[in-house]
C-alpha cells in the first residue's frame, strides 16, 4: 500500500525476529517495489541485531564504538566466557560451577529483561541462586573484556542502540530517517527491542506490529508478550485490528 501511494521505499524500515523471517519479508518487499511504476531503491529491513548491527557502525562515534568493531557469534560468547571462568578459578570449585551455555544464557537474560541478576536468578535459574556473587563478578568481567578486544555480542547491539537512542538528538535523526516501521513477530520482542521502537518513533507515530499472543514462544530469550498486549498505551491513537479467520487451516 506505502508504495502504491508514492512512499519512498528507503524511508520504509521493516523488522523482525529470525533471519529466516527477514528474508523472506524483504523478498516479497523487492517483488513489492519491483513492480511499482515510480519507486526506485531498496527497503530498509531485517532483523533488530542486523539493523543494529548497520546503525552502530555509521554511528559508531556517537555509541562510544570503533567502526571495525567485531561481533561475536552465540558460540565465541560463550567460549570467552568459560576463559573468564578459568581465570577466575571458578571451574575448580568444589561444587560445579554453571557451564558456559548457561552462564551465557542468564547473561542475556538479565540484558534482554532489564532485569537485575538477582531477580533473573530467582526467577528463572533458582538453582544457580548460589552462585550469585560469582557470577555478578563473571559478568563484569566479560564486559571489561568484550570492551578491550573490540567485539560485541549479539545483546550489546540492542544495548548499545538503545544507549544512541537515548542522546535526543541522535534519536531525533534516526527517527527521521524513516516514515514508516514496520514489525512482524511482535509477540516475540523483548523489553530492549520495545524500547528502541518507541527511541525510533519520536519524530512521528507512523509504526505498525503483526503479532499473536497465542504464540509467544520465546521468552526463554526475554521476549514478553506484554510488549503486543501493552502496545496501545505505548503508542497511543493505535489502532487494533484483529485477524479471527485462520485461513491456514481453512
Amino acid at each position: 500500500y506505502l508504495i502504491s501511494q508514492g512512499m519512498d521505499p528507503g524511508r520504509i524500515l521493516l523488522l523482525t525476529f529470525t533471519r529466516r523471517s527477514a528474508q523472506e519479508m524483504l523478498r516479497r518487499a523487492a517483488s513489492i517495489v519491483a513492480r511499482g511504476t515510480s519507486a526506485t531503491g531498496r527497503v530498509w529491513g531485517g532483523t533488530f541485531h542486523a539493523i543494529a548491527n548497520r546503525l552502530l557502525r555509521s554511528h559508531h562515534k556517537a555509541a562510544g564504538l570503533r567502526q571495525d568493531f567485531t561481533v561475536m557469534d552465540q558460540g565465541d560468547a560463550e567460549d570467552l566466557l568459560n576463559l573468564i571462568r578459568h581465570d577466575l578459578g571458578l571451574h575448580k570449585m568444589e561444587k560445579r560451577f554453571p557451564r558456559k551455555r548457561t552462564c551465557l544464557s542468564i547473561y542475556s537474560r538479565c540484558v534482554n529483561s532489564s532485569e537485575d541478576l538477582e531477580a533473573v536468578l530467582q526467577s528463572e535459574y533458582p538453582w544457580c541462586q548460589e552462585w550469585k556473587d560469582e557470577l555478578r563478578e563473571l559478568f563484569k568481567l566479560y564486559v571489561t573484556r568484550k570492551q578491550e578486544r573490540n567485539v560485541l555480542d549479539y545483546d550489546d547491539l540492542l544495548l548499545y542502540w538503545v544507549h544512541l537512542l537515548s542522546d535526543p538528538n541522535v534519536a531525533s535523526e534516526l527517527s527521521g530517517r524513516f516514515d514508516y516501521l514496520l514489525i512482524d513477530e511482535y509477540q516475540d520482542t523483548n523489553k530492549l527491542q520495545a524500547a528502541i521502537l518507541g527511541g525510533m518513533c519520536t519524530e512521528h507515530d507512523n509504526i505498525m506490529v503483526v503479532g499473536d499472543d497465542a504464540q509467544s514462544i520465546y521468552r526463554f530469550r526475554g521476549a514478553t508478550v506484554r510488549n503486543m498486549l501493552d502496545f496501545p498505551k505505548q503508542f497511543a491513537g493505535t489502532t487494533v485490528l484483529t485477524l479471527e479467520q485462520n485461513y491456514r487451516s481453512v
